[in-house]
């Protein structure tokens, strides 16, 4: 579970350069996680949105998991 004070701290730090982070909002097999099991708000969901698909455009994260 994500605290508020957590929250809003990576709120200021969202990027698409920021992999550790941005993995923590994506499944096993690669899909988004929705807004009620992160508890973000829209406007950091739309944040952590735009950052996957960038990131993921650039390579830095796959498009799919193929590991399984």
């Amino acid at each position: 579970m994500i605290s508020l004070i957590t929250v809003k701290f990576v709120y200021f730090n969202i990027d698409y350069k920021n992999i550790y982070l941005l993995r923590k909002y994506i499944t096993t097999q690669g899909k988004i996680l929705p807004r009620n099991l992160t508890k973000l708000t829209a406007k950091e969901h739309r944040l952590v949105v735009k950052s996957v698909k960038q990131s993921r455009i650039l390579g830095l994260l796959p498009f799919i998991n193929k590991e399984n």
